[in-house]
């Protein structure tokens, strides 16, 4: 069996690298696309994934000219057709476009603010600027912001989604931005309507990424967008559980009573277990049964109290299954939980663990289990 081909040598390799060569030799008659080619190949093994990014912009910025604005139209000349206009949703495009991005931020923050911009404008039509507009923001953060204002009505809907997507406070992988709510939430409000899915499930990650500091502000907003009705009543429904996932998860009333989900429902839960001893790298199966005595919507989730040596726990909430109870059909659910022995991110310890079943983020149920190795 093959070893599993690793991110960044699915990203860069002869093959993308090659195309971006193509690309550039076939609008720069002065560029070497061998040259090219063979630099950065040179440069991959001993270079991370992000890492490889910067050195593939080294590596054609060699070719171009050193004045930025030159500069500037070398690289939009030699960019591929936008993506398809009439998607709507998954069309990300390909990471060995982000050049022109890494050479705006590097060579035209400071001097060059206007050009950049119009570069990065035009980049984000064939790949996503988020990483690279923030540090436009950070340095032009008022500026930056009234671009981005204009951005939100553009014809393009992948530049409508970098005005949500370049602002996120927890982008992953991307650098901080020290943005407040006040800033970025108008620019929010002109996109809770967008037609676009790609658009708003990007607001959705935004407005996730605000609830983790305040969700009763993410509440607020997505209520005063109810109550506007521009959005189609489906998508908002569906941006709202987007948005308030980590909240949910949580227990925040707000946000479980935004998706109808009552914390003070009547209900009686039993949790059962299939074994009360678990080896590591067996499954933790259960089991729970949910009565009601009138029809509510429910929304269960698990927590697990993993054994430390130190004896704190560490908890972490995992999702099991939502819908409608109804009187004399009690609502269930079960489960096969893998106890793997070998993730990389977590490691389980030998002790006494614990199952906790949440209702509509209410604690309802215990049940204790030992893990063995």
């Amino acid at each position: 069996m093959s070893a599993k081909t690793l991110l960044k040598d699915q990203l860069f390799n002869a093959e993308t690298v090659g195309q971006l060569a193509r690309e550039f030799a076939a609008a720069l008659p002065f560029f070497d696309a061998g040259r090219f080619q063979r630099a950065a190949l040179a440069g991959f093994a001993e270079r991370e994934l992000m890492a490889r990014l910067e050195w593939i912009a080294d590596c054609a910025e060699a070719q171009l000219s050193a004045d930025f604005e030159e500069m500037a139209d070398q690289l939009e000349a030699a960019m591929p057709p936008r993506l398809d206009p009439t998607l709507r949703d998954n069309d990300f495009g390909h990471f060995i476009h982000a050049v022109p991005g890494i050479l705006a931020a590097r060579h035209g923050l400071e001097a060059h603010r206007a050009m950049a911009m119009k570069l990065i404008y035009a980049a984000t039509q064939r790949f996503s600027m988020e990483f690279y507009i923030r540090a436009f923001l950070t340095r032009w953060p008022e500026e930056t912001l009234a671009d981005l204002a204009v951005w939100a009505e553009d014809d393009n809907y992948h530049v409508r989604r970098l005005v949500s997507e370049g602002t996120r406070p927890r982008l992953p992988w991307a650098r901080a931005v020290s943005l407040s709510p006040e800033q970025t939430l108008p620019l929010l409000d002109r996109l809770s309507a967008d037609p676009a899915r790609f658009v708003t499930r990007s607001v959705a990650n935004h407005l996730n990424d605000l609830s983790k500091g305040d969700a009763d502000l993410v509440v607020a907003r997505l209520a005063i967008w109810a109550d506007a009705a521009e959005q189609d009543p489906g998508e908002l429904a569906w941006m709202t559980r987007h948005a308030l996932r980590t909240a949910v998860k949580s227990g925040h009333p707000g946000a479980l009573l935004a998706l109808g989900y009552r914390q003070e429902a009547p209900l009686a839960v039993t949790l059962s277990l299939d074994a009360p001893t678990i080896r590591i790298g067996d499954a933790l199966a259960f089991s729970c049964e949910i009565a009601v005595t009138e029809e509510m919507p429910v929304l269960v989730d698990y927590r697990i109290s993993f054994y430390r040596p130190s004896g704190r726990a560490s908890q972490k909430v995992f999702k099991l299954r939502q819908g409608i109870a109804r009187p004399g059909h009690p609502f269930t659910a079960s489960k096969f939980h893998a106890m793997k022995g070998d993730a990389t991110t977590f490691t389980l310890h030998p002790g006494r663990h614990a199952i906790v079943l949440q209702v509509n983020g209410v604690d309802r149920a215990e049940a204790f289990f030992d893990l063995t190795g």
